[in-house]
């Protein structure tokens, strides 16, 4: 089945929210648009889509106080005053980030519903000297998804299930899920996800949108609810590569030269190492993919016939760039502790984070420990573990301090085996500039009961995200409706140029696919795959029709 046609399309973006985050950006410094009219069609598809029709629940709070800062903004623009890149440009938080608005940083927990700290995270604070308007919070896995063993992804006690606006019964995956979800239905211009393993780069495939995960340490983790002091960061997600080049610039400090003036092209120039205050626009170049070697990861690009196949042209349209494809038929070897030793770094340095965070919580904040929040969680089993339990809180719970042998030896030996014995070893012995792959699988089913049920995840994002270095997804196009992303892999400080690469990979997509949006789909809002034309008669078949 699917929603009514004519209330479908009436969900689809239409005037400036059907535009990019860069376009919108040029429309408000030109005066076309102004920064309050940007925030009410935002707010506007936010009371229609995500708390009415399709009920996306992908933004967990308003900015109660957006209309005022937009109205300041467009006060200071039409003063003559200095303009940041993103001035006036709506942008949604992740709800583990902080911002000094009134809104609470909740993580989605029940526990943390009072955590308003008036203060901003660097990221929201680059954002913020860069003219952007925070709209509001996202939706999210609970704790980032780093409660239970047994999650259900794009679930929060507070915010509730997070659907995927393409498919509204599928998975919007990952902790970024709700930023996901909103930037794919165009509910803000671009949004901010965190990741530490999977959680910017799987709902930017499962969603069609671009996202990128920087190299950590890019953007500050300062004011971000953690998980892992080896692995955090923040991201953007948005429509465009050019778009995230511009969040990123702002996030990672660089307010004023996060894009100037400059449009949607992007530059002309070269795409070198990334620093803390990159102009990450400036150097988007979409001829860089000339001459360039392209590291085909064919180990990880899995079985599943659609997502090969949109893998296969990504790769003509690579070629047509006059990139040279690289296969690597082969990943790297791994010692057999190397997942038991993954998941014990996360373990440590997140009972570690989360007991500093605890400390400089918002006075409201009671329970100041991991220990005080899993007794929390028992006394409010009836909301917090109706769909599943702590067993991650539990296991964190019982270990040491980050002085420990064992934790010092399992993060030395998995960074090793994902940086110098993986992503560094097969650019230097196969000669390449980037790796390459499927983002990861097409999106499965919501699962109430069993949590995650999820197919093999193609792609090489846990080597990425345990190593630290710069991952980008761009949407390769669609399978039955359903986004598949193409994933951009460099090494470390290699943001600005794993950017361009991505960025001149979209550039060929609209050339080859003759639409505006590229290889970038659209959500159209689908009760279920069984509901699609192409589908439903084979769902229904030949027995069933003879009964009738």
């Amino acid at each position: 089945m699917r929603i009514e046609n004519e209330e479908a399309r009436s969900y689809q973006p239409a005037g400036w929210p059907a535009k990019t985050l860069p376009e919108i950006a040029r429309g408000i410094r030109s005066g076309e648009l102004s920064a309050v009219e940007a925030a009410e069609a935002y707010l506007a598809r936010i009371a229609a889509l995500d708390r009415r029709g399709p009920m996306l629940r992908s933004v967990i709070a308003v900015n109660p106080d957006a209309l005022d800062e937009a109205r300041r903004l467009d006060d200071l623009r039409a003063a003559g005053g200095k303009l940041g890149a993103l001035h006036g440009v709506p942008i949604l938080l992740k709800d583990n980030i902080e911002s000094r608005d009134n809104m609470a940083t909740t993580a989605g927990a029940l526990v943390l519903e009072g955590n308003i700290t008036g203060r901003d995270s660097p990221a929201a604070a680059g954002l913020r000297a860069a003219g952007a308007l925070i709209l509001g919070k996202t939706n999210l896995s609970e704790w980032a998804n780093f409660r239970s063993e047994h999650s259900m992804s794009g679930w929060s006690a507070l915010g509730g299930q997070v659907r995927n606006p393409h498919i509204l019964d599928r998975n919007p995956c990952g902790s970024s899920s709700g930023s996901g979800a909103a930037a794919a239905a165009s509910l803000a211009a671009g949004t901010v996800g965190t990741e530490t393993n999977g959680s910017i780069i799987c709902p930017a495939n499962v969603n069609g949108i671009v996202g990128f995960k920087p190299t950590v340490g890019v953007v500050s983790q300062e004011g971000i609810v953690p998980i892992s002091c080896s692995q955090d960061t923040a991201g953007p997600m948005t429509k465009t590569v050019a778009g995230a080049a511009m969040m990123l610039g702002a996030m990672a400090g660089d307010a004023e030269g996060a894009a100037g003036g400059r449009g949607e092209e992007g530059g002309e120039g070269a795409s070198g190492d990334a620093g803390a205050k990159r102009d990450y626009l400036e150097a988007l170049d979409a001829g860089s993919l000339e001459g360039a070697r392209i590291g085909v990861l064919r180990y990880a690009a899995g079985t599943h016939r659609g997502v090969l196949g949109r893998f296969a042209e990504a790769l003509r349209i690579l070629e047509a760039g006059g990139a040279e494809l690289v296969e690597i038929e082969k990943g790297p070897e791994r010692p057999d502790v190397f997942e038991r030793q993954a998941y014990t770094v996360l373990l440590y340095e997140f009972r570690d984070g989360v007991n500093r965070y605890l400390a400089e919580a918002a006075p409201a904040v009671r329970e100041r420990s991991l220990a005080e929040v899993t007794a929390f969680n028992i006394r409010n089993g009836e909301k917090e573990l109706a769909l599943f339990d702590q067993s991650i809180f539990e296991k964190a719970e019982a270990l040491g301090d980050l002085g420990s042998p064992e934790y010092i030896e399992a993060r030395d030996a998995v960074q090793r085996a994902a940086r110098e014995e993986g992503i560094d070893m097969l650019l230097s012995s196969y000669g390449v500039d980037v790796l390459i792959a499927p983002s990861g699988p097409i999106a499965s089913c919501v699962d109430a009961l069993n949590g995650d049920v999820w197919p093999p995840f193609p792609g090489a994002g846990s080597m990425a995200a345990i190593a630290g270095y710069p991952h980008l997804s761009v949407p390769m196009g669609a399978v039955h409706g359903m986004p598949a992303g193409l994933s951009f892999i460099g090494g470390q400080n290699q943001d600005a140029r794993v950017l361009s690469f991505g960025f001149a990979f979209e550039r060929l997509g609209v050339e080859f696919s003759g639409g505006q949006g590229g290889l970038r789909v659209e959500p159209q809002y689908w009760l279920t795959a069984e509901g699609r034309p192409e589908i439903a008669p084979a769902m229904e078949g030949i027995m069933a029709r003879n009964l009738l």
